[in-house]
């Protein structure tokens, strides 16, 4: 088949676009991505069978929703254009738009007519988002604005894939019915997410977040507890990977909590780099609030540094404690940065019970990374297409 995906993000930095895209190529079809490009790589290329477009930069400087919104507006032109004029000459059979934003969707409107099938992937459900990242209420115009982009985008599609399973039930009660959307978690790819061993051998204690730096994440509080133990574990350090509008008010924090050189943000990595970093922690780091988004949001994290035999320390929102329990995760009160510095005291002189949560957390993994789940995507994509009609099903706990 041909198919093209567009997603305003940097591709080598977007795992969950990476999986869809190679899963297809490997298996012969063509696969073109419209996506963003960085400073560093700009030219549209060729990656693992897939090509890659870039077609806009960016910048995660947004100081507020009409910046954010003008640099969305510009790429959905871009890339609506872009793929026009590929129409032109492939006939795509499918295109996969993922969100944010929904409306992103609408860039697919010249194949849709040739009769191509369209996928909404929702990445984050944009009213929720919106309200945590600009701080907006759910009385609000531009909320409720948001969930009719929501409602009409994905009726838009032919198929809605969501993030979780928390936020399909939600979706259902919005403006889907349930054989038009499935849930498929963001299942670490083993072919990247793959342990080549450690190759630190000092006696520091490296606690790791790679992400974005949003508000919802929550490392102001990782950092202000990071604090709060740093003379009780002097040679703990707290590395943070990822770009973001936090990233200057992080590095405020942790400048005057004198951590300078205790707490290093060192900028964003490509998905293939960011395993390795992985697997040289000591501890995984997944602080987000308990905000109307972050309690719903499930973290990619989590399951990569399960797949890459590292312990992990989450807070306790809905969406962790619906997916896992207390043996393959070391829960702390989300949003308390007291809870969250005893916790991470505790597991920094535990290593029994370190070494616990990463055998248990292994036996888990292995039924949940994206080898074992692959299949359902692609049993949307071949439904959808007509090669074949498989039941859409599924839930994920532990």
């Amino acid at each position: 088949m041909n198919v093209c995906m567009i997603s305003y993000s940097v591709y080598e930095s977007d795992g969950r676009v990476m999986r869809y895209a190679e899963t297809l190529a490997q298996r012969g079809d063509r696969v073109d991505v419209i996506a963003l490009s960085r400073a560093d790589r700009t030219s549209d290329d060729v990656i693992a069978g897939v090509n890659v477009f870039r077609v806009q930069g960016r910048t995660h400087n947004e100081k507020g929703p009409l910046t954010y919104l003008v640099r969305v507006l510009s790429f959905f032109v871009r890339a609506m254009l872009f793929l026009a004029y590929r129409q032109s000459k492939i006939k795509y059979d499918l295109v996969h738009v993922h969100s944010v934003p929904d409306f992103l969707v609408y860039t697919a409107w010249l194949p849709k007519l040739r009769g191509a099938k369209i996928i909404l992937d929702i990445h984050d459900v944009l009213p929720e988002l919106y309200a945590s990242k600009f701080g907006v209420g759910e009385t609000s115009f531009i909320y409720k604005l948001l969930l009719g982009v929501e409602k009409h985008s994905a009726q838009f599609a032919d198929h809605v894939i969501i993030a979780n399973d928390i936020w399909r039930e939600k979706l259902l009660v919005r403006c889907l019915a349930a054989d038009k959307c499935t849930a498929i978690l963001n299942f670490p790819d083993r072919s990247i997410f793959v342990r080549q061993g450690r190759t630190r051998t000092d006696e520091r204690f490296v606690m790791l977040y790679p992400g974005t730096l949003n508000w919802h994440q929550g490392l102001d509080i990782a950092i202000r507890a990071f604090a709060a133990i740093k003379d009780s574990a002097p040679n703990a350090e707290f590395h943070i990977y990822g770009v973001g509008p936090a990233e200057d008010s992080l590095r405020t924090l942790a400048a005057s909590l004198g951590l300078n050189g205790r707490v290093k943000l060192n900028g964003t990595r490509e998905i293939r780099d960011v395993a390795s970093l992985m697997e040289n922690a000591d501890l995984g780091v997944v602080p987000k609030r308990n905000d109307p988004f972050g309690n719903e949001a499930f973290s990619t994290k989590t399951l990569e540094f399960m797949a890459m035999g590292v312990p992990v320390l989450v807070g306790d929102t809905n969406i962790d404690r619906y997916y896992f329990n207390d043996s393959i995760v070391q829960f702390f009160c989300a949003g308390d940065e007291a809870s969250l510095s005893n916790e991470m005291l505790a597991l920094i002189r535990n290593s029994e019970r370190r070494k616990d949560l990463v055998r248990n957390a292994s036996e888990f993994i292995n039924n949940n990374d994206w080898e074992s789940n692959k299949g359902r995507y692609l049993n949307i994509v071949d439904r959808l297409t007509t090669v074949a009609d498989t039941d859409l099903s599924f839930s994920t706990k532990a």
